[in-house]
C-alpha cells in the first residue's frame, strides 16, 4: 500500500496533537505581559454610538437579557444612519482619539525615561515579604524538590 498510513503512524499523529494544548496550558505563551499603565485604545464612532444605543434599548426592552440581540439590533440601525446621523457619534471619537495620543506619548515618555528607582526597589521588596512569609509558613515546596 503506497501512500498509506499504518495504524501506528495515525496514533503517533493523534499523540502529538493531545501534546500541544498541554504544552499551551502549561506554559505561558510568547506574548508579552501587558501593562497596566498603558492607555487603552480609544473606541470607534459605532462603539460611542453602542453606548446610547444599549442604554436606549434596555429602556425600550426590559426584558431582554440577550447580548448578541443588542448588538445585532445596534448594527442593524447603525448601517442604516445616514452620514449626517452618524456625525456627532465620530465628532465623539476623534475628541477621544485626540486624547488618547495625548496619553500615549506621556506614556512613550515616561517608558523612555526609564523605571524610577523608587518603583525596582518597591517591587524587590514586597517580592522578599512574600518569599518571607512562604518560608515561615513551611509550605514544603523545597521538601518536594529533593
Amino acid at each position: 500500500m503506497k501512500g498509506g498510513k499504518s495504524k501506528s503512524d495515525t496514533k503517533s499523529a493523534k499523540l502529538s496533537v493531545n501534546k500541544k494544548p498541554t504544552t499551551k496550558a502549561g506554559k505561558k505563551s510568547g506574548k508579552a505581559a501587558k501593562d497596566p499603565n498603558k492607555p487603552k485604545r480609544p473606541a470607534s464612532a459605532f462603539f460611542v454610538f453602542m453606548e446610547e444605543f444599549r442604554e436606549q434599548y434596555k429602556k425600550d426592552h426590559p426584558k431582554n437579557k440577550s447580548v448578541a440581540a443588542v448588538g445585532k439590533a445596534g448594527g442593524d440601525k447603525w448601517k442604516s444612519m445616514s452620514e449626517a446621523e452618524k456625525r456627532p457619534f465620530v465628532e465623539k471619537a476623534e475628541k477621544r482619539k485626540v486624547e488618547y495620543e495625548k496619553n500615549m506619548k506621556a506614556y512613550n515618555k515616561r517608558q523612555a525615561e526609564g523605571p524610577k528607582e523608587d518603583d525596582a526597589e518597591s517591587e524587590k521588596s514586597v517580592s522578599e515579604v512574600n518569599d518571607d512569609e512562604d518560608d515561615e509558613e513551611g509550605s514544603g515546596e523545597d521538601d518536594d524538590d529533593e
